[in-house]
């Protein structure tokens, strides 16, 4: 497989601090892992940006799928249902064209 010199750089960035004034700081973080499905360029990264006090307030990664609470668990999907009434004498206006 030939080498991406993008990856390259990116891996370079490795344990880098940016200062960002006032206190603030992003950290990067990134590891080259075993391709896999889920990281298909075999990159673990982590983007973090961090008060002061270095608390982290604002983080990027690729560690996991994103987890939708429990109250979203209808999200992304598309359902049957899905559609609106201009009027109660309507049939039906979907909302979706692939909705029937």
């Amino acid at each position: 497989m030939r080498e991406d010199p993008g990856i390259q750089t990116l891996l370079e960035l490795n344990d880098q601090i940016i200062d960002q004034g006032d206190g603030y700081w992003i950290k990067i973080e990134v590891l080259q892992v075993k391709q896999t499905d889920d990281i298909p360029h075999g990159i673990r990264y982590s983007l973090t940006l961090h008060e002061p006090y270095g608390k982290r307030i604002l983080g990027y990664d690729n560690a996991h799928a994103i987890k939708l609470p429990k109250k979203f668990k209808y999200a992304g999907r598309r359902l049957n249902y899905d559609h609106k009434h201009r009027h109660i004498s309507d049939k039906r206006l979907a909302t979706n064209p692939h909705v029937r």
